[in-house]
């Protein structure tokens, strides 16, 4: 590890120095859900020229009456960055916590993503507001949001559902080929797996 890319200080950053919390939103009428999915980046992160209050960053989450929050970075990436109490202090504010860890710049296991979209879903039937996270809130955190565009609407195209993700994010969201292919392939790899749940799935709708 690299000195120079990770302070070993356990000083909370000065409101001066502090990189800012960005938390998106994507509006998930276009896939007619009267909802709004949070996508941000890791809270309370310090990696090379980022440095984010952790406490800080979790309150602004909880003032946007946030109730369940989905983490997909895995505990090494926690204690690199410098949060290894991330999913305690969740809880401890009261967060429902979703933790699918998934490496960065990779894909999820057809199942797990599944899994995740399934929760994702409840969350918005039962009208409660959910946030996803990885490191950046681009790569995993996008492609996650773009296969559950797909999951609610059988008409959005893959196209589609990548260009509203990144209209939400920017345009640096599904970040790797290998993501980008993931969300192209979705629909048939469900197809292929799981052809009972793709039917049950659209015929809900």
């Amino acid at each position: 590890m690299n000195k120079n890319e990770f302070d070993s200080s356990d000083e909370e950053t000065s409101e001066k120095e502090q990189t800012p919390f960005e938390l998106s939103w994507l509006s998930l009428e276009p896939v007619h859900y009267a909802h709004i999915l949070g996508i941000s980046a890791l809270p309370g992160c310090k990696f090379k020229n980022i440095r984010r209050n952790l406490l800080q960053n979790v309150e602004e989450i909880k003032r946007h009456e946030i109730q369940d929050v989905f983490i997909f970075c895995t505990m090494w990436e926690l204690s690199f960055y410098r949060v290894p109490t991330l999913i305690q202090e969740y809880h401890k504010q009261g967060f429902v916590v979703h933790h699918y860890p998934f490496l960065d710049g990779g894909v999820p296991e057809l199942d797990t993503c599944q899994k995740i979209l399934g929760d994702l879903q409840t969350c918005m039937d039962n009208s409660r507001k959910a946030l996803i996270h990885c490191y950046g809130g681009l790569g995993r955190s996008g492609l996650i949001a773009a296969c559950l565009l797909l999951r609610l609407d059988d008409k959005i195209t893959p196209e589609e559902a990548i260009n509203l993700v990144r209209g939400a994010r920017g345009p640096a969201a599904v970040q790797t080929i290998k993501q980008y292919n993931f969300v192209n392939e979705f629909r048939e790899n469900v197809s292929r797996c799981h052809p009972s749940e793709e039917t049950r799935l659209f015929l809900s709708r």
